[in-house]
C-alpha cells in the first residue's frame, strides 16, 4: 500500500483533503491546487465554505483571484466530512488554543478525529500540521487510528509536519518555506516526503514525530523569549530615558552574534503567545521546570498594563485623567499589514482603557469591525483616519504599525501620541514612547 500511495502522490493522481481552511489551511489548499492536485477543503464554518464557493477570500493577504484560479483547478470545498473517503491524504490544520488554566485545549483536534473516524480507510495518510506538545501524534492521534484496526506504517500512514506560515509575509510564501516532516514509522516518513516534496522548496525529514513537534515549539519559544527580553529592556531603557529602538538599531550593526527583536504593546498571534505554554505543561509531566519560558510569558503578558500606565502618565502631564479621556487606538490586528486579530494585545488594551473609564475608538483598515471583545460587550467599527477625526481625541495610541497609516498626518493633527512601535524617532513634547 505504501508504494501505491507514494506513486499516486508523486504523479499527482491523488486527492488531498485539508481540514481547516484558516490562515494555515487555505494557503496550503491553494498551493496543492496550483501544482495540479485535486483538493478538497473541509471546514465546519459554513460561511467560509460559501465564500470560497463564490471565489471570495476571507483573508486580506490572500486575493480572491487566487481562490477563483484554484476553483478552476479541481478545488472543492465542503462541510460534509463523508467526502474524506474520497481523499488519499488528509491534512489537519485546526487550532490548538489554551484553556482557561493555560493548558493545551485539544478539543479541536479530537473533534476533528471524531468527524473523520468512520470515513478513514486503508491506504490513506493522515498528517497533522497544528502546533502542539511533543507526544501528541503518538498519544492522541495514534489511538484513534488503532481503533480502526489499521496497522500504521503498513496499511495506514501517520505524519506530523508543523505549519510554518507567516501571514502577510510577501517574501516567504508556503512554497518557499522549508517544511519539517516526520512519520510515526519509516514508511510513514517516506509517504510524508511524497506528500510534501512537490509543494515546497525543501523538506526537512526528522527522526520522530516528537522531534518535529518540539522543533515547532522551539521556533516559537525562541521568538517569545527574545521578545520578552526586549520588552523588559524597553521598560529599563524607558526608566533611564533611553530610546530602546535606537539601541536595537545600533546593536544591529554588529554583523555577528546579535539578532534584532523589537518590543511592542504585548504579544499576539495564534502561535507565539500560546505555544510556549504547551511545552511548559508537558515538561511538568517529566518533573521539569521551564522557568525561563514562563518568565518571558509573564513579561509579555504584562506589557498591555504597562502601556496603559504610560497612557495615564502622559495624560496626567497634560492635566487630564484617563477616565473620560477620548482615545483613538491605531491597529487592532496582532501585527502590521494583516487582518489577524488572534491574541492581539490591542484587544486587552481596549478592555483595560475602557475599564478605567476612557472612551476608546479604533482605526484599522484591515479589521472593519470588532464584536464581543473578551469580558466586554463592546461592538466597535473602525474609524477612517482624517485630520479632523484625529483632532477630536485627547490621545492617539499606536498599537499596530500598519504601513497604510499616514504617520506624518497623524503627528501633525494629534494632541498627544503614545508610540508602542518606535514609529517616531525624533523627540517631541507630544510623543511619548511606550
Amino acid at each position: 500500500m505504501k508504494n501505491k500511495l507514494i506513486s499516486k502522490l508523486n504523479n499527482k493522481k491523488s486527492t488531498i483533503g485539508i481540514v481547516g481552511m484558516g490562515y494555515v489551511g487555505l494557503p496550503l489548499i491553494l498551493r496543492y491546487a496550483e501544482v495540479g492536485y485535486n483538493v478538497v477543503g473541509f471546514d465546519t464554518d459554513q460561511s467560509k465554505v460559501k465564500k470560497l464557493k463564490k471565489g471570495q477570500s476571507y483573508i486580506k493577504t490572500i486575493p480572491s483571484k487566487k481562490i477563483k484560479k484554484a476553483m478552476n483547478n479541481k478545488f472543492f470545498v465542503t462541510t460534509d466530512f463523508s467526502k474524506i473517503k474520497t481523499c488519499d491524504a488528509i491534512i489537519v490544520c485546526v487550532p490548538t488554543p489554551l484553556n482557561k488554566n493555560r493548558e493545551p485545549d485539544m478539543s479541536f483536534i479530537i473533534n476533528t478525529l471524531e468527524n473523520l473516524f468512520k470515513y478513514l480507510s486503508k491506504g490513506q495518510v493522515l498528517s497533522l500540521e497544528s502546533t502542539t506538545y511533543p507526544g501528541t501524534t503518538a498519544e492522541v492521534i495514534l489511538p484513534f487510528i488503532k481503533k480502526k484496526k489499521f496497522i500504521v506504517g503498513r496499511d495506514f500512514f501517520l505524519v506530523y509536519s508543523p505549519e510554518r506560515e507567516d501571514p502577510g509575509n510577501p517574501i516567504f510564501s508556503t512554497e518557499k518555506i522549508p517544511k519539517v516532516i516526520s512519520g510515526y514509522t519509516k514508511s510513514c516518513l517516506k509517504v510524508a516526503e511524497a506528500l510534501y516534496n512537490q509543494i515546497v522548496i525543501q523538506t526537512v525529514p526528522v527522526s520522530s514525530t516528537q522531534t518535529a513537534e518540539l522543533t515547532k515549539l522551539l521556533e516559537n519559544i525562541h521568538r517569545a523569549v527574545n521578545i520578552g527580553l526586549v520588552n523588559e529592556m524597553k521598560i529599563i531603557a524607558d526608566a533611564m530615558g533611553i530610546d530602546i529602538h535606537e539601541v536595537i538599531n545600533t546593536a544591529s550593526t554588529k554583523p555577528f552574534g546579535f539578532t534584532p527583536y523589537y518590543p511592542g504593546p504585548g504579544l499576539g498571534g495564534h502561535c507565539v503567545p500560546i505555544d510556549p505554554f504547551y511545552l511548559v505543561w508537558k515538561a511538568r509531566e517529566f518533573d521539569v521546570q521551564s522557568r525561563f519560558i514562563e518568565l518571558a510569558g509573564e513579561v509579555n503578558t504584562s506589557m498591555p498594563n504597562w502601556v496603559v500606565k504610560k497612557v495615564s502618565d502622559a495624560l496626567n502631564k497634560k492635566n487630564k485623567s484617563l477616565s473620560k479621556s477620548k482615545i483613538l487606538l491605531l491597529g487592532v490586528a496582532y501585527k502590521k499589514n494583516v487582518d489577524d486579530m488572534r491574541e492581539s494585545p490591542s484587544i486587552k488594551l481596549i478592555n483595560l482603557l475602557t475599564s478605567n473609564g476612557a472612551k476608546v475608538d479604533y482605526s484599522d483598515p484591515f479589521v472593519p469591525d470588532i464584536k464581543n471583545l473578551r469580558s466586554t460587550n463592546l461592538k466597535l467599527k473602525s474609524k477612517t483616519l482624517s485630520p479632523n477625526l484625529i483632532k477630536k481625541y485627547d490621545l492617539i495610541l499606536i498599537a499596530t504599525n500598519h504601513d497604510v497609516f499616514n504617520y506624518k498626518m497623524i503627528e501633525k493633527n494629534s494632541k498627544m501620541i503614545i508610540d508602542t512601535r518606535g514609529i517616531y524617532s525624533k523627540k517631541s513634547k507630544k510623543i511619548f514612547k511606550a
